[in-house]
């Protein structure tokens, strides 16, 4: 859905589908810093929703914004479905960030916005795709993709990036 990778500028030209099954805009985050994260409900990461939804609370009034889009593609970690992932993330998170529709992040079937990420922002040694759940795409004001972390990289660890992207105008 939205722009095809190849002609998308910014991240603002997609649009996407939220967990609850509306079409949403990126275009609706113009200006504020976004953390990107396929997500999955039975990772051994999964507990890294705690350390998101933290961040997500600290920086959501200078306007940092995290997505989440869970993926059933690692392992089948996300075989849930959209109201099960709801009511997963809320009853044992209290997640409050935008959650989106499952979707693949590789191959074939990678939905676009991940495949733009992708080769914009790429992984160890210029790797385009995406190794686990809990991979994190930190996107600049503008909507360029500035950065991704591993699964490894704890929430926690984002907070001084975050902080960079915030500072800037």
């Amino acid at each position: 859905m939205g722009a095809p990778p190849e002609a998308a500028d910014t991240l603002y030209d997609f649009r996407v589908r939220t967990l609850a099954g509306a079409e949403q805009d990126l275009g609706a985050y113009r200006g504020r810093p976004l953390l990107i994260v396929n997500v999955a409900s039975g990772c051994g990461f999964t507990p890294q929703y705690e350390g998101l939804e933290a961040l997500y609370r600290r920086y959501q009034d200078r306007g940092l914004v995290i997505l989440g889009f869970p993926c059933n593609q690692f392992g089948g970690q996300e075989p849930g479905t959209a109201s099960e992932i709801q009511a997963f993330c809320h009853e044992r998170y209290d997640v409050t960030f935008p959650m989106f529709a499952k979707i693949d992040v590789n191959g074939p079937a990678a939905d676009p916005l991940f495949r733009w990420l992708a080769a914009r922002a790429r992984g160890l040694f210029g790797t385009r795709a995406v190794k686990w759940n809990f991979t994190k795409f930190l996107v600049d004001r503008s909507g360029g993709a500035v950065h991704r972390y591993a699964p490894r990289t704890r929430p926690e660890a984002l907070a001084t990036p975050v902080e960079r992207m915030l500072a800037r105008s």
